[in-house]
C-alpha cells in the first residue's frame, strides 16, 4: 500500500505582491514568469510554505495575469510563508534576484480573503500608431453601441462575445487610448476592444502593433471611477 504523504503545516503568514512586466519581458508567458518567480524564491531563500500531497508545491496564488505581449505595472500574486518576515525585506531580497524587466513594486501582508476578489477591473493605456482624428471619430461610435460582438480563439476554440459590455470608460489621448475594463466572464482584453473599434468604425491599426500597458488594477468604485489598491 502506498504511504500517505506527509501533511504540511499551513502558512503562518501570507504576503501579497505587486510586480511589473516591462520592456522585452512583456513577452514573457505566465508559465515562464511562474518558473522565474519560483527560482527567485529559492535564490532569495524565502521560507515558503508548501501544499500537502504526493507532490508538494510552494503556496503561490496568481490572479488575473496580463496577456503575453502586454506590459504591466500592476500584476499581483500571493505567497504563503512558513516563517514570518518583514514585507519590505521580502521585496528587496526577491527584487534583487528577479530578471531585469520583472520588477517587484510592493509587498504587503494579506488581510485575508481571496486576492481575486480585490481585482475587479483594470486600467489600460493603449499606444497606437493611428491618426488621433480617426480615434476621436470611432470611439464615440463604439461607446454609443449597445453591444459589439467580436471573436477570439481560446483554448476551447473560436469564441464569440460582447466586448462593449466590459468597457467602463474609453477616452482618446492623442494617439493613445485610456481604457477602464471590467473583469468579466468571458474575460475581455484590450486587443478585443481594438477589434471592436475596427468592427464599429472600420478603424485600421497600423502595421506596427499597439503597445498595451496595464497601469492599474483593483476594485472599481463606480462613482469615482477609481481603483482601490489591492494591497491596501
Amino acid at each position: 500500500m502506498r504511504e500517505q504523504p506527509e501533511q504540511q503545516a499551513p502558512p503562518v503568514q501570507r504576503l501579497r505582491i505587486r510586480y511589473a512586466k516591462r520592456g522585452r519581458l512583456r513577452f514573457t508567458s505566465h508559465r515562464d514568469f511562474s518558473r522565474a518567480f519560483e527560482r527567485a524564491l529559492v535564490r532569495a531563500r524565502i521560507p515558503m510554505a508548501y501544499s500537502s500531497g504526493f507532490n508538494p508545491h510552494p503556496r503561490i496564488s496568481y490572479a488575473g495575469a496580463a496577456p503575453t505581449g502586454a506590459a504591466s505595472e500592476a500584476e499581483y500574486l500571493e505567497i504563503g510563508l512558513a516563517t514570518r518576515l518583514d514585507p519590505d525585506d521580502v521585496r528587496r531580497e526577491l527584487d534583487a534576484v528577479m530578471p531585469d524587466g520583472l520588477d517587484l513594486v510592493a509587498v504587503a501582508e494579506s488581510p485575508g480573503g481571496a486576492l481575486a476578489d480585490r481585482l475587479t477591473a483594470s486600467r489600460w493605456r493603449i499606444d497606437t500608431h493611428v491618426d488621433p482624428a480617426a480615434l476621436a471619430e470611432v470611439v464615440p461610435e463604439f461607446l454609443a453601441a449597445e453591444s459589439v460582438t467580436v471573436e477570439r480563439m481560446t483554448k476551447k476554440g473560436l469564441r464569440e462575445f460582447d466586448c462593449r459590455a466590459a468597457v467602463q470608460s474609453l477616452a482618446v489621448e492623442g494617439a493613445s487610448l485610456d481604457l477602464l475594463l471590467l473583469h468579466t466572464v468571458p474575460s475581455v482584453r484590450p486587443d478585443d476592444v481594438l477589434t471592436g473599434l475596427a468592427r464599429v468604425g472600420g478603424l485600421e491599426v497600423a502595421a506596427a502593433p499597439p503597445l498595451l500597458t496595464r497601469t492599474d488594477q483593483g476594485v472599481l468604485d463606480p462613482e469615482t471611477g477609481e481603483l482601490a489598491d489591492p494591497l491596501g
